[in-house]
């Protein structure tokens, strides 16, 4: 498996490939869809893909909050591509792309089952579980170094 992960431009043919990929894994389960809102704002977000061939099999998005803090959200990965390594390359990716932006700390919302998967990555719990999207999730932080 080559896989290939890159920063995707926002309103570009692989950005629709990757709202469709996380509407289809991480929406459509729970119900839910997009707003059109929702993807508006997005045009201020970091997207990274991964592509093995010609097919998206994952993606993520980064969020400005603050001068050197980032949101991840809207982690996908298909289904039969996870347990693979996918995410976790996926995610180093995204620490080393935020750090050489500036970025010093990553922060997330990780749902209760994705929870030991960011433990794994470094990823600390902070707080409560909440509720998002009508399922339990776990508010997390990473220092980057």
């Amino acid at each position: 498996m080559e896989l290939q992960i890159k920063h995707v431009p926002y309103n570009s043919p692989d950005y629709w490939q990757m709202v469709a990929l996380r509407r289809a894994i991480l929406r459509a389960p729970l119900g839910l869809d997009f707003t059109p809102e929702q993807l508006a704002v997005e045009g201020e977000d970091y997207h990274i893909g991964a592509w093995v061939g010609e097919d998206l099999i994952g993606c993520l998005v980064l969020e400005p909050l603050a001068n050197d803090i980032l949101k991840m959200r809207q982690v996908a990965v298909r289904p039969e591509w996870q347990g693979q390594g996918v995410g976790t390359a996926l995610v180093r990716y995204a620490e080393t792309f935020a750090l050489q932006l500036g970025y010093r700390k990553l922060v997330l919302h990780a749902r209760e089952t994705a929870v030991s998967f960011y433990l794994r990555l470094g990823y600390t719990v902070e707080g409560e579980p909440f509720e998002e999207v009508t399922i339990p999730h776990r508010l997390m932080y990473k220092w980057l170094t």
